[in-house]
């Protein structure tokens, strides 16, 4: 029961983590997101509550690019449109250090977290700390010169968020499983293997998507399944654009990455389909390959509707909803049964066939 608590703990603030990074998604496609041109980790819990306090935070902001060259003709009450989703994202990022930070201590201080689980958690508190740095810092690279933050850092932002949050999940499924620590049977070992692999490549896509974000990349090429009548847009792989920084090549590396992905995960589902019993595992598996469709589904209509905001949020969302399915059905493979051998047909007895190869000489 106590490492129970600690797992149930633990997929808390996994829950907590994606619930943060759809806010992320979200003020970035509002262009929220530099509306706070200051960082006061520890006293920043509170927002403007007078007209004097709102005024000074928006005489702040004036000083950024991004009233400068997108918003300078807002208002002190069309400023707060914007501020306000910043800062219930900050709040949020808060509120999963306390959350992280006070039970750990209750855990710790009953026995719950000894040996070894303690450095691993502690790890935890390592990047979340780190976190929260590389966000600043590409909020930072956003009120230089340009209203636009780097993509590089947004990447970083996103890559960082998905390590978190697969290390609780995997973590948190192994303390709050009864067979979380189980061994993977030796007939599922190669599907395992396979299975990692395409986590690989469904993280490498969602960190191609953060480039797309970056770049503005979605707002060109909106056509499928070419791009404007072309496999790949004109310019792409010559004259030594860069893969991270041209928008179309950007566009193209990602839809190529989400094809390969769509792929890999469907035979992926339907290799653990032949493999696995009726189970939690194949359940995992089965969830993966239906959400792997909704996911493509919605990528695809992202790009056709120029990034409308609410499917875009959506395609974010379900990129990590699919790299946890993918990640639980993995980890599922602990304790699976392999499937039960079928009978073998029965052997006629020499004896027999002879006495019955007489019978109908005869």
């Amino acid at each position: 029961m106590a490492r129970k608590d600690v797992g149930t703990w633990l997929l808390i603030l996994v829950a907590m983590v994606f619930v943060t990074v759809v806010l992320g998604g979200l003020t970035r496609l509002t262009g929220s997101g530099l509306s706070m041109v200051d960082w006061q980790p520890i006293t920043g819990w509170l927002p403007p509550a007078s007209d004097a306090q709102w005024q000074a935070v928006f005489d702040l902001y004036k000083t950024s690019p991004q009233y400068h060259e997108v918003n300078f003709d807002i208002t002190v009450d069309g400023f707060k449109s914007i501020f306000w989703l910043e800062y219930i994202h900050r709040l949020w990022g808060r509120i999963i250090g306390v959350v992280f930070i006070v039970p750990f201590g209750y855990f710790t201080l009953r026995g719950r977290i000894t040996g070894r689980l303690v450095p691993r958690i502690g790890i935890l508190f390592v990047l979340g700390a780190l976190q929260g740095v590389i966000g600043w810092l590409m909020v930072a690279s956003g009120l230089e010169n340009a209203p636009e933050v780097s993509q590089y850092a947004l990447a970083a932002h996103l890559g960082a968020a998905l390590l978190i949050y697969a290390y609780m999940l995997w973590e948190g499924l192994s303390l709050w499983r009864p067979d979380g620590f189980a061994p993977v049977a030796p007939e599922h070992k190669a599907l395992a293997t396979a299975t990692t692999w395409v986590l690989a490549l469904i993280a490498l896509t969602m960190i191609a998507g953060a480039f797309v974000a970056g770049t503005h990349a979605g707002f060109i090429y909106n056509t499928f399944p070419l791009m404007e009548g072309g496999l790949y847009p004109d310019g792409s792989f010559r004259d030594g654009i860069a893969p991270f920084v041209d928008p179309g090549t950007v566009q193209f590396d990602h839809r190529l990455l989400a094809e390969s992905t769509f792929v890999a995960v469907i035979v992926l589902w339907l290799r653990a389909r032949k493999r696995l019993p009726e189970g939690p595992a194949r359940l995992a598996y089965d969830a993966m390959g239906t959400m792997v469709l909704i996911q493509f589904t919605l990528g695809i209509a992202t790009l056709l509707s120029v990034v409308a905001i609410p499917l875009a949020s959506l395609h974010q969302a379900g990129a990590f909803i699919l790299f946890t399915l993918t990640m639980a059905a993995r980890h599922w493979l602990r304790g699976a049964a392999p499937l039960p051998e079928r009978p073998k047909p029965l052997e006629r007895e020499p004896f027999l066939e002879y006495k019955s190869a007489n019978s109908k000489g005869s």
